[in-house]
């Protein structure tokens, strides 16, 4: 588990491709003061797991499933990533709880500057990630950045960031068109899936009417 209060700006290395997978080399600094092979780390908000460790680098394998689902589709080497690693259990809870396991990717579509503030505006997948934005105060991460939402459409959000966290960020180089991973709040992704619990369809089992449901359990 993460906060997304982002550690240090790191950069990758190396990228060794697979047919469908990637092992990624990344050059650190801070979060080296106790990082132990299996530990995991957030990167760009995307929990991976550090399989060596030696001279200020970790390696990590990143699977189909993450690639498809982020931007590590477009990853390059010598770019630079938010790192953070895994929570404490008695350390300071200064974000929310993130899972690094990202929803979709979004992309900026907006920025402006509004005194000491820059406010990004992002389009972003209606389903995956537009369902659970709340307005306003719900909370998402952006790139693994712990962030509050200040506005909302049906098709984009905005965020409002402080100059701390653009210059300890990689979202202080970030442009209109720069892709991003999002992922949203875990409680409300759980509050949804318990509510609609048997009502939405899984791989091998079509979705049900809510009338089917309310005859099944006697309802009606």
């Amino acid at each position: 588990m993460f906060t997304g209060i982002v550690e240090e700006i790191g950069r990758v290395e190396s990228i060794k491709k697979g047919p469908k997978s990637l092992a990624i080399t990344i050059r650190g600094n801070k979060i080296f003061s106790d990082l132990k092979i299996g530990d995991s780390v957030a990167v760009n908000g995307v929990c991976l797991t550090a399989t060596t460790i030696g001279n200020g680098v970790f390696t990590a394998d990143v699977m189909p499933e993450s690639i498809k689902m982020t931007t590590f589709t477009n990853l390059k080497v010598h770019q630079p990533v938010n790192l953070e690693r895994a929570m404490l259990a008695n350390g300071r809870f200064g974000g929310h709880i993130v899972a690094g396991h990202v929803d979709g990717t979004g992309r900026i579509i907006n920025r402006e500057q509004t005194d000491n503030a820059i406010i990004f505006t992002v389009e972003a997948p209606p389903k995956s990630v537009m369902d659970y934005v709340i307005y306003k105060g719900g909370s998402i991460t952006i790139d693994g950045i712990s962030l509050t939402i200040m506005r909302r459409t049906d098709s984009s959000f905005s965020v409002s960031i402080i100059p701390h966290t653009l210059g300890e960020t990689i979202l202080g180089s970030a442009h209109i068109g720069t892709e991003v991973n999002l992922e949203t709040d875990i409680a409300g992704r759980y509050i949804r899936h318990f509510m609609n619990l048997g009502s939405e369809p899984t791989e091998n089992k079509p979705k049900k009417s809510m009338q089917s449901l309310l005859v099944e359990n006697g309802f009606i």
